[in-house]
Formats: structure tokens, C-alpha cells, sequence
């Protein structure tokens, strides 16, 4: 099955999604990762479609969503919960199960524990917690802040497959994929990675005023809740997500072997984890 590519103005912004699936089937939100895009999914939305409506959303200043000319005010976690809650909205999804990889997994924290309490049914948090450790986000800025250009595609694709490691992608044909749905070409010919360099800006200067947590957040959310984390994460801490099974939604913790920040969602071992999980 193909997904149906679609676009929708959410608070003032062209925000772009994949849409798999029959629009009458129970609807999952896949929301992806910081520098990362909608194509993240397609191994799971592609697997789970005929059960469910996927929507994967390509958040702004990434993949085919327009770049925002606001970045301080827009490239934020608030921003983009506002977004989901208007996405609710206009599909008029009255409940909805969630998947969001680290990023994605905060936006859906936020709104499960707000706005959208009552709506999502279910919540899987892919590497990500309410604590973040500051080592990891210091390495996605050394790659993210100034996105190097190549020549050609098997150029990027190596760059690729060295800062996205972690991922635990195994196949050739995952890292050529990942490439070439990742790739934008500059007006000098160049490929550079898809997004907007201004997001990593905006991250170092949110991470740099940062104080507190997202504990008394995440306590609130009731949705039913699942951890998977990577069992050499550099982002999601093992204390972390001990807690995180103690307190608030009590989430189900998998830990992903061989596996750092953040698990790629693309093995079927991962994905009968997710499916299973989702049918609960």
C-alpha cells in the first residue's frame, strides 16, 4: 500500500503528511525525530495499514513542510503541539493512538498530557523521557547546526550512515532509502541534508536557557504508555526511564539491544513490538 501525500495549514504553517490507510480506520500519529522526516515510518505505516489510518507528519522546517520565517517563536515543542491539536481538528479525529521518535515523543507527551488527554488512547515513546541528557543534544548539534553539502547521493548517504549509526539501521537498502528521502539540492548544485538549518540554532539556544524537567508533565498523562528505548542510548538515561515505569502513565519499558538513540521503528521485531502494543 502507498500512503496518500497530503497538506494542511496548521496554525498559519504548510504542514506536509503521509496519510496510509482507510480514512474510517482508527487513526496513529507518527511523529518523527529532530532533524529526521515522515519517511522514518514507512516500513511501520506500510505494515500496519491495513488496520489503522497512519498519518506521519513532516514537522516544519523538515521534509516537504515549509520552513518557518518565525524559528524562535515556531521551531518549539509548544509550536508543534499546537500544530497536532489542529490536526486533531481539521481530520476531526475524536481519539487516536501515538508513536513519536524522541521529538516526536516529547510533542506527544505534551499534548497527551494537556489538550489531547482525553484523545489519545495510546502513547509509545521511542528513546525519549522527560529528563534528556544534555551530552546528547550537544552531539546532534555538532552534525545538525551546519549540515555539510556533497556532491552526490552515495556522498550524503556515508554521511548518513556515520551520524545516524545509533539508528541500528542494518540493510544497504534502509541507509539508500533514508538518503535519498533526506536530501535537498542547494542552488549550486549541491545535496545537503533536508531541513532547515535554523532548527538546530533554536535548539541550542532553548537548551542553553533550559531549567527544570518534564516530570510534572509527564504525571500527567493517562494515555496507556509504552518506552522503547535504546539500550545504549545517549539521550534517554537508564535512571530516566526507570522512573518513567514508577510514575505517572507507568509506561511498559522494552529496552532495543545494539541499539543507541534512537531505534529505527524498521525491524519486524520492532514493529510486531509497536503493533502488539497499539492492538492492546
Amino acid at each position: 500500500m502507498s500512503p496518500v501525500s497530503r497538506y494542511l495549514t496548521l496554525a498559519g504553517r504548510s504542514v506536509h503528511l503521509l496519510d496510509w490507510g482507510r480514512a474510517e480506520a482508527p487513526a496513529v500519529i507518527l511523529w518523527h525525530g529532530f532533524a529526521r522526516n515522515a519517511h522514518d515510518f514507512d516500513n511501520l505505516a506500510a505494515a500496519l495499514a491495513g488496520q489503522y489510518r497512519l498519518l506521519a507528519v513532516d514537522t516544519i522546517g523538515r521534509g516537504l513542510s515549509e520552513w518557518s520565517p518565525e524559528p524562535d517563536a515556531e521551531y518549539t515543542v509548544p509550536f508543534y503541539a499546537r500544530q497536532a491539536i489542529e490536526l486533531f481538528a481539521q481530520l476531526e479525529l475524536t481519539t487516536a493512538r501515538w508513536v513519536g521518535t524522541s521529538m516526536g515523543g516529547l510533542i506527544g507527551m505534551v499534548v497527551a498530557a494537556t489538550a489531547l488527554k482525553d484523545r489519545i488512547s495510546h502513547l509509545v515513546l521511542n528513546d525519549v523521557g522527560p529528563a534528556i541528557a544534555p551530552g546528547a543534544v550537544s552531539r546532534i548539534l555538532t552534525y545538525a547546526g551546519s549540515p555539510p553539502s556533497f556532491a552526490s547521493l552515495p556522498e550524503l548517504e556515508q554521511y548518513f550512515r556515520t551520524i545516524y549509526a545509533p539508528f541500528g539501521i542494518s540493510s544497504d537498502a534502509g541507509w539508500r532509502k533514508l538518503a535519498e528521502t533526506s536530501v535537498r539540492r542547494l542552488p549550486d548544485g549541491r545535496l545537503t541534508p533536508h531541513y532547515d538549518p535554523q532548527i538546530a540554532a533554536v535548539l541550542g539556544r532553548q537548551a542553553a536557557a533550559a531549567t527544570g524537567d518534564a516530570w510534572p508533565l509527564y504525571d500527567q498523562i493517562a494515555a496507556r504508555t509504552l518506552l522503547l528505548r535504546g539500550a545504549v542510548s545517549d539521550l534517554l538515561a537508564e535512571n530516566t526511564a526507570a522512573e518513567m515505569t514508577r510514575r505517572g502513565p507507568k509506561a511498559r519499558r522494552i529496552d532495543i539491544s545494539g541499539v543507541g538513540h534512537a531505534p529505527a521503528l524498521d525491524t519486524l521485531e520492532q514493529i510486531a513490538l509497536i503493533a502488539q502494543f497499539l492492538a492492546e
